[in-house]
């Protein structure tokens, strides 16, 4: 049998970290992500007991989940450290009437964080053509940057996670490796 050895989606054996000037950037491949659906009409559910958000909106919960809204009555939910379980069947399991999707493998979460508040409203003016309130504190959205399709999800003043196609993960790194470098005065 073929010894298979389990990488992260920068083709490491351990998630890629980087820091400049007062950032953080690290790959998160600990992230369960998986989709929720349920049908129009039909009251959102609590999975996790999170409060799942209208557009633009972004809930956190206990245990390290969350959810952001995609659609009209559609969600992606997350789980730290779960990456590895079948998230989606626990999902699955809170909502019986859902319709729930596995999607971890499809796609890669970068988390920048830096002490400074102000540092990460610089990235995200540098990142993002998007107006401030969408950007802010408890928000999450869709949008492109480096014309790749992202998530940009902003869970605290100094705490932003950008959710991207796993297939353009090295592509998506470099280009925030290259933004964070600039603004941390490496480069």
């Amino acid at each position: 049998m073929t010894d298979l050895t389990p990488i992260t989606a920068l083709g490491d054996s351990v998630p890629r970290v980087h820091t400049a000037g007062g950032y953080t950037l690290r790959e998160n491949a600990d992230l369960a992500l998986a989709s929720l659906a349920v049908a129009r009409g039909v009251a959102a559910p609590a999975p996790f007991g999170l409060g799942l958000p209208d557009a633009g909106g972004l809930a956190v919960g206990e245990g390290g989940r969350s959810a952001f809204w995609t659609a009209p009555d559609q969600w992606m939910i997350a789980a730290e450290g779960m990456a590895e379980t079948d998230f989606a069947a626990s999902l699955l399991a809170e909502v019986p009437g859902g319709r729930v999707t596995e999607q971890t493998d499809g796609w890669t979460a970068f988390e920048i964080a830096s002490e400074d508040a102000a540092q990460i409203e610089s990235l995200l003016e540098r990142l993002v053509n998007l107006p401030a309130a969408a950007t802010a504190p408890g928000r999450a959205t869709r949008t492109g940057l480096e014309h790749m399709s992202v998530f940009v999800l902003r869970r605290t003043d100094s705490h932003v996670t950008i959710i991207g196609m796993r297939t353009l993960a090295a592509s998506l790194w470099h280009a925030l490796e290259t933004a964070v470098d600039r603004l941390g005065g490496t480069q």
